[in-house]
């Protein structure tokens, strides 16, 4: 017998799925969809934006959330992507590192907290130092009128959300539009 090498496995489920007419997402690459016409259609994954946070402003992260998804792009959280029983200290890590912008939500709330929050930026840091100097991966918002970290604000610009959310939305999108064009 003859045995199929991985690629050719998922090929063939890929071909399968589609065959009964359901929509196929690969991680990091994009949605394969039926279609009656050429048998597929490919739609590339949107690009990618981590949202990190803290707890206390969840209720924001979300609001962000939802307005960078509107824009077309592929918003990561962890409430709204996680999966139950996922490793996740290593689906963030992952999702850090597939991710095409990193976006920080400082506050009042969140400058002074130990814990995740802060070690996602030190690794989204990190993974920034492997992109090339002009291209932009880090992006601090302010949620409130805190005071942004002296490490960060000595090499980042950031953006207010606030008093103007939309105004401060609509910013952080163009900016991810022109960058990712």
């Amino acid at each position: 017998m003859i045995e199929r090498s991985e690629a050719e496995q998922l090929a063939h489920l890929v071909v399968l799925s589609l065959e009964r007419g359901r929509a196929v997402e690969i991680d990091g690459l994009g949605v394969f969809f039926p279609d009656v016409r050429c048998g597929f259609r490919f739609e590339p994954r949107a690009p990618q934006v981590f949202i990190a946070y803290v707890r206390e402003d969840r209720e924001a992260a979300e609001r962000l959330f939802d307005g960078i998804a509107a824009a077309g792009f592929g918003p990561w959280m962890d409430v709204r992507r996680l999966l139950p029983g996922q490793n996740w200290p290593r689906a963030i890590e992952s999702a850090i590192e597939t991710s095409s912008f990193f976006v920080a939500c400082f506050s009042t709330r969140s400058v002074n907290q130990w814990g995740g929050f802060q070690a996602e930026i030190r690794y989204a840091l990190d993974c920034a130092r492997r992109v090339p100097l002009d291209d932009i991966f880090v992006v601090p918002v302010r949620l409130d009128a805190c005071r942004v970290p002296r490490s960060i604000q000595r090499e980042l610009q950031y953006i207010d959300l606030f008093p103007d959310w939309e105004r401060g939305v609509r910013r952080l999108v163009a900016m991810m539009r022109r960058r990712a064009a």
